[in-house]
């Protein structure tokens, strides 16, 4: 079992017990950076994959594009359950590589850097439309030609105020049909447009959290000469490298929730 347990009462913690969408860089350093970030991905899935006590399952693959020499350029992925963000939130940002890549025939160690966003999976949107932010306006429906095809205020325009969004119905002769006609459409377009922003937010979200990509914004150092892990966010070292890199993240994801926690 787990030796230390994340508060999930936070008040201030709204995106505490959600799944995950993870989202992985390659970084300045060419293609080792590309290799790099794929050991990331892999460190992650075993983590993931042989956590037991957590509510935490792989999700599908969201997209990617491999790097030249292997690794990815670019790997985006869902994580479920309800552990997910709780456990993984604290790995958005730079992650910085030191060792001799394959290709190095000097055995020189060589620096390169990978970037990791962690972002809560929204909830579905939901569209609350209030009565006093509606104006609805009736009118002759009108059939080919612009002519009235019935005497009657039966067609609907719903104009929703704060958005400027409209929607208008006159296929049915009852007012109320194309009332409720109108209004389906008009709800469908505001979700259009909450799904839009929700997007445009949380790509705001990854740029503040990942940086630039540059080696100087690290939050963690993977010294492989050395086998030593260091975050330099709470000042810790591991010297399991070989273990944690294989997947056994959790006492690295545990002492950076209980310093975050203490700060609270």
């Amino acid at each position: 079992m787990n030796q230390y347990q994340y508060n999930n009462n936070q008040p201030h913690q709204p995106t505490f017990k959600k799944g995950a969408i993870v989202e992985i860089r390659a970084g300045t350093g060419g293609d080792e950076a590309a290799i790099f970030a794929g050991d990331l991905f892999r460190m992650y899935t075993k983590f993931i994959e042989g956590n037991k006590d957590l509510d935490i399952k792989l999700g599908e693959e969201l997209s990617s594009n491999k790097g030249d020499t292997g690794g990815f350029k670019e790997i985006s992925f869902k994580v479920k359950g309800a552990d997910a963000f709780p456990y993984l939130r604290y790995e958005s940002g730079v992650h910085r590589v030191q060792r001799v890549p394959a290709t190095e025939a000097k055995g020189r160690v060589h620096t390169s850097a990978a970037t990791v966003a962690v972002l809560p999976i929204a909830e579905a949107v939901d569209v609350e439309v209030k009565p006093e932010d509606l104006r609805i306006d009736v009118f002759h429906s009108s059939g080919k030609g612009g002519q009235s095809v019935n005497t009657t205020d039966s067609a609907v325009r719903i104009t929703h105020i704060p958005t400027g969004v409209v929607s208008s119905c006159q296929t049915e002769r009852s007012q109320t049909q194309n009332k409720e006609k109108a209004m389906t459409v008009l709800k469908s377009r505001l979700l259009g447009l909450a799904v839009e922003r929700q997007a445009q937010e949380r790509a705001d979200q990854r740029r503040t959290q990942i940086g630039s990509g540059d080696r100087s914004e690290k939050i963690r150092t993977y010294n492989f000469p050395q086998n030593r892990l260091t975050d330099h966010r709470i000042k810790k070292s591991w010297h399991k490298l070989d273990k944690i890199i294989d997947g056994q993240l959790e006492p690295v994801l545990q002492a950076l929730i209980k310093a975050q926690d203490s700060d609270e």
